[in-house]
C-alpha cells in the first residue's frame, strides 16, 4: 500500500529549515519574516514522487519591492530537477507577480512570468504544483497558469525518476526581483511577512535517500495522481491566463535565446 500523506498542519508535514527565530506560529497559522537580518525557510519531511502539493498564502501586503516569496519543489544534487513558484515584491499599487520556472537535469532558465488578477496580500489563496509523468502543472486557485509536458519521445528531458522535497522561503532579492532590480528594498517597512496555511501533500512518499530512483519508481510509479491531463476547461482557462496576464516567457526572448529551445517548439501552451 503506498502512502499517501494530506495534512492542514504545518508540523506534520515540514519543518522549519533556517532562521527558526523568524517563524511565529498562530493556532494553524504560520508566518515567516524576513527583515535586514535574515529570511527564513521550510522543507518538507520527506521526499516524494508525483503527486500534488498545495499550500495557501497571503503574500507580503505594502512596499514588498525586492522581496521573494518561494514556494517550490526540489530533488539533491547537481543534476537536480526543480518546480519553482517565485512570488516578486512589488512597490505600492502595481500588480503583484508570479515567476515559475523549471529545472530538469541540473538545468533551468525556464522563466515565465505574469501578473495575478487580484491581490495576493488581501487574503489567501490556493498555490498547486501537480507532477506527473505526463506534465508538470502550476495552479492558483486551482486555474492553470502553466504546463510542461513530458515529451521525452522527442529526444526532450523530463523530470521523471528524483524524489523531490517540497520547500518554501522568504528572501531579500533586491538585486533582481523588482524591475530588474532597480528597485531596492525599502527596510524602513520590515519586517515583511508572508502567511501561511492549509499545508497539503497528496503524493507518493519515498523512502529515505538510500532509495535508489529505479525503488522510486518501482514504488511510486502506480500511485498516480487521477488528473492526469488538463480537462477542456482548464485549457480554456489555461489560454486565458497567458492571453491576458502572461508577461514573459523564456520561448519568445530571442535575445537570450536565438535558437528557441527545443520544448518550446512542441509545447502547446
Amino acid at each position: 500500500m503506498v502512502e499517501v500523506v494530506s495534512s492542514s498542519k504545518f508540523d506534520e508535514l515540514f519543518q522549519p529549515s533556517w532562521a527558526l527565530d523568524h517563524f511565529t506560529y498562530e493556532g494553524e497559522l504560520l508566518k515567516l519574516k524576513l527583515d535586514n537580518f535574515s529570511g527564513a525557510g521550510f522543507q518538507s519531511k520527506s521526499k516524494y514522487m508525483y503527486g500534488t502539493v498545495t499550500v495557501q498564502i497571503k503574500l507580503i501586503e505594502g512596499d514588498s519591492a525586492g522581496t521573494v516569496t518561494a514556494f517550490y519543489m526540489s530533488s539533491e544534487g547537481p543534476t537536480h530537477n526543480e518546480f519553482d513558484f517565485e512570488f516578486l515584491g512589488n512597490t505600492t499599487g502595481e500588480p503583484y507577480s508570479i515567476q515559475t520556472n523549471v529545472f530538469v537535469n541540473g538545468e533551468g532558465n525556464r522563466e515565465q512570468r505574469l501578473n495575478l488578477w487580484f491581490d495576493p496580500t488581501k487574503d489567501f489563496h490556493k498555490y498547486s504544483l501537480l507532477w506527473t509523468p505526463r506534465q508538470v502543472v502550476f495552479m492558483v486557485d486551482e486555474t492553470p497558469i502553466r504546463e510542461h509536458t513530458n515529451l521525452e519521445h522527442r529526444g526532450i528531458p523530463f523530470p521523471k525518476d528524483q524524489a523531490m522535497g517540497v520547500y518554501s522561503s522568504i528572501w531579500n532579492a533586491d538585486d533582481w526581483a523588482t524591475q530588474g532590480g532597480r528597485v531596492k528594498t525599502d527596510w524602513s517597512h520590515a519586517p515583511f511577512v508572508a502567511s501561511y496555511k492549509g499545508f497539503e501533500i497528496d503524493a507518493c512518499e519515498c523512502p529515505v535517500s538510500t532509495a535508489t530512483a529505479a525503488d522510486n519508481m518501482k514504488r511510486c510509479g502506480s500511485a498516480l495522481p487521477t488528473m492526469s491531463e488538463l480537462s477542456l476547461h482548464q485549457n480554456h482557462q489555461l489560454m486565458w491566463v497567458r492571453a491576458n496576464h502572461l508577461v514573459y516567457d523564456y520561448c519568445t526572448d530571442t535575445s537570450r535565446f536565438p535558437t528557441i529551445p527545443a520544448e518550446c517548439v512542441h509545447h502547446r501552451h
